[in-house]
């Protein structure tokens, strides 16, 4: 169950031997779009990535609101679940290693957070040990439009070794749905991370054999 102050397992031990070498933070944030962090699950567990999510109670308040999914079943889409007030949690800590860290969505409040090093809850806390520890942290900020505060935090995470990735769609791959736009998003998270995908239509690429294009032709122009 959520909230517990302790990590879950949601899958068996014998599952995770052997098979999950690479460790993923994943937060999920209060801001719209938790879309984003549910389908970011959904496609890391066709990968050998093992999850780890954070769940803050805004999120939690969001997915009832903007998706068909309550809260627990969100988190049984993750290998490791992680009450988002347990800053003693293994992602606090520098010595758990992971290939990085998501923020997905990011709300401003939490993008506040780690710019200023204010890590009052884990999922802030976690980000702020992915800076200190040189990993990735991507931060997938949901917010529009924006004031020079917002602006001067985005760039202040920047500076401090932050990946500010907006879900800004690209529509030369003429989406079909609104899981094309997602996925769109999602896999310029995962070219960051260097996780291997095949989510979106690339400029310049065929969409049904992956060669490469003239783009104009690709496009129609």
């Amino acid at each position: 169950m959520l909230g517990t102050g302790h990590s879950v397992k949601t899958k068996t031990q014998n599952e995770l031997e052997g098979s999950m070498s690479k460790r993923i933070v994943i937060g999920i944030a209060g801001a719209s779009g938790v879309t984003y962090g549910i389908r970011m699950l959904e496609c890391l567990k066709e990968t050998d990535y093992e999850t780890h999510l954070i769940l803050s109670e805004a999120a939690k308040t969001n997915i009832r609101i903007e998706t068909a999914y309550q809260p627990d079943e969100v988190a049984d889409m993750a290998d490791f679940v992680y009450d988002h007030k347990n800053v003693a949690a293994g992602p606090a800590s520098g010595s758990f290693l992971t290939e990085g860290m998501v923020v997905v969505p990011c709300t401003i409040k939490t993008l506040s957070g780690i710019a200023n090093s204010y890590t009052e809850n884990l999922l802030v806390r976690a980000a702020d040990v992915s800076l200190k520890e040189k990993r990735k942290l991507v931060l997938v900020v949901r917010e529009t439009p924006l004031h020079q505060g917002h602006l001067a935090l985005m760039s202040r995470a920047a500076d401090m070794g932050a990946h500010i990735l907006p879900p800004v769609p690209s529509f030369y791959h003429r989406p079909k749905s609104i899981q094309d736009i997602i996925d769109q998003t999602i896999g310029k998270i995962f070219d960051y991370m260097g996780i291997r995908h095949d989510l979106f239509q690339r400029w310049g690429e065929d969409a049904d054999t992956g060669q490469r294009i003239h783009p104009l032709t690709s496009v129609g122009a």
